[in-house]
């Protein structure tokens, strides 16, 4: 194929989705051209089209969509109107496509390696033997521990990072012309997002291979795309290469999406020396089953107060949280609330325990029951932890709509389907809120958002802590979450507390070396940030992570 020529070509690109009986646009007549070896980065907010857009350029839309208008050509062919067997004989083959959760992409009944040799033995690629040689290969170049290995095991065996490097190397295993990367690093770590950054990048420019890379986030996309498209509610805004775009964007929304993440809360003053914590851990260690996870973990968090714990996958950031809660039962150490013991197992505690602790999940979308309205979601803790019925009933979740911004008129009737991302996460404060706690767990609840409706989540929780006094316990890998609002940080390595203290002197050397290595990780809008970075850690044409201080 010459290099010059376009593979990718799209013009005049309209997709409609389906609500109720009537079709509404979705993407508004989008052009993009794509050269082989080039990567596209494509973001924008919520609800901008970027996804709908990258499985448009394999000819695909969700259930719900259709393409109206335009033309999608790779190498010539027309995707919009070829048939079922062309499509067929081209994805998975030529055109491969990289999801954002490994997790639910892979077939949990099946080995790494089956997944991995199915596609080149059906495409007729290369035979099942040659096949598990090439995926062993691939895993090494991708820095996979034990490359010969790891695709014997099951996709639960194998840790977030590592399975997301696995799903790089099966759309590789034909050696694509064309990979769509769909959010691939969102949900990881910034010491995992970096490996997967360096291996993604490593393999595309090894096979000369074009990419789309879809994110919201401006940094990494900044280290991963030749050139950048913003898109804004189905419209394509503006297009240049990286650094122009990053130096002198020209419109106005493009500027904004640079200047996100402006919210800072001051920092609180110390707790009073003496004072009750909220919560304390003390000495608390705990396993599932015979694996030990939390080894003697102790912190606190006062009135009004929000600590940070971070660390990476694995680190026992979760575990602790649900040794609060009381879902898994340490096998030494307590947890006090208000300076009283609680009962390890939450079956044991009395019901106004419960009401006390509440907590927000990551993933909005499972949290949420899909078939009940919002208001029997938030309506369900009312009368539960509340007692409320009737009228008293309804104005609460009223009230409790009101909170959280969001008209009761407007969306109580709605079912979870039918909300933005953002605002999924929004009903599930509410949720929280209807207990009426005095601490609330928030579990990596921006990490899944774009950076716009994520600064409004963190701006929302802000006001909600100062006028109802509430205390956070905020699990983050995202370190600027932490810088905007966090008190007090905890910093967590293989089930341990490394280091801890006021988030002005965490975030001021010196630092732990694992603490170092966590700020160092943190991707800077900056092109040559990840070469530089690489560079200093002695990570190079295909050599393995220097963990330095780890």
């Amino acid at each position: 194929m010459d290099e010059n020529a376009q593979l990718l070509k799209i013009r005049g690109l309209r997709i409609e989705g389906r609500t109720d009986e009537t079709w509404i646009q979705i993407v508004n007549g989008v052009d993009l051209d794509l050269k082989a070896g080039e990567v596209l980065g494509l973001i924008g907010e919520s609800g901008a089209g970027k996804s709908t857009i990258g499985l448009a350029a394999m000819g695909f839309t969700r259930d719900g969509c259709r393409i109206s208008g335009g033309t999608v050509e790779f190498d010539g062919i027309d995707l919009v109107n070829a048939d079922a067997a062309t499509k067929r004989s081209l994805l998975g083959k030529r055109i491969a496509y990289v999801a954002q959760s490994a997790a639910a992409s892979f077939n949990p009944a099946h080995k790494i390696l089956d997944q991995h040799t199915e596609a080149p033995v059906q495409h007729g690629v290369m035979p099942r033997q040659k096949s598990q040689e090439d995926a062993i290969e691939l895993y090494g170049k991708l820095r996979l521990p034990n490359p010969g290995e790891i695709g014997f095991r099951y996709p639960h065996q194998v840790s977030g990072g590592q399975l997301q490097r696995a799903m790089t190397a099966m759309a590789m295993s034909c050696r694509p012309d064309l990979i769509i990367f769909d959010e691939p690093t969102t949900a990881l770590d910034v010491t995992t997002q970096i490996e997967v950054l360096a291996s993604i990048r490593d393999i595309v420019e090894q096979f000369n291979t074009a990419a789309v890379y879809i994110t919201h986030d401006l940094a990494v996309v900044a280290q991963m795309a030749d050139k950048i498209k913003v898109l804004l509610k189905g419209d394509q805004v503006e297009e240049a290469d990286t650094r122009t775009m990053l130096s002198n964007p020209v419109e106005d929304y493009t500027k904004s999406l640079w200047a996100v993440r402006s919210f800072k809360r001051n920092q609180k003053q110390l707790a009073a020396e003496g004072s009750v914590p909220v919560v304390e851990l003390r000495n608390v260690t705990a396993a599932y089953g015979k694996v030990p996870v939390l080894h003697d973990v102790s912190f606190s968090i006062h009135s009004g107060r929000t600590v940070a714990v971070v660390g990476e996958s694995g680190s026992g950031k979760s575990t602790a949280a649900r040794c609060i809660t009381g879902l898994l039962q340490p096998g030494e150490g307590e947890v006090l609330f208000d300076g009283n013991v609680l009962p390890a197992d939450y079956r044991k505690r009395s019901k106004d325990q419960l009401r006390q602790a509440q907590m927000i999940y990551q993933m909005a979308d499972t949290a949420l029951n899909p078939r009940k309205p919002i208001s029997e979601i938030v309506g369900r803790p009312v009368e539960f932890y509340l007692g409320l019925k009737g009228a008293e009933k309804r104005r609460k979740v009223d009230e409790l709509m009101e909170q959280i911004e969001m008209e009761p008129a407007q969306y109580i009737h709605r079912l979870p389907s039918e909300l933005s991302g953002g605002q999924k996460q929004r009903i599930g404060i509410a949720r929280a809120l209807a207990a009426e706690p005095k601490f609330i767990i928030c579990d990596e609840v921006t990490s899944a958002l774009d950076q716009l409706v994520a600064e409004g989540i963190l701006k929302l929780l802000a006001r909600l802590q100062d006028e109802l006094d509430l205390s956070y316990m905020f699990i983050t890998h995202d370190l600027a979450t932490v810088r905007s609002i966090a008190d007090e940080v905890v910093v967590m390595k293989e089930g341990r507390v490394v280091e801890a203290g006021p988030k002005g002197e965490m975030f001021t050397p010196p630092h732990h070396p694992y603490t170092d290595l966590l700020l160092s990780s943190v991707p800077e809008m900056d092109p040559d940030w990840l070469d530089s970075l690489l560079e200093r850690r002695g990570i190079a044409n295909g050599g393995e992570a220097e963990r330095v201080g780890v």
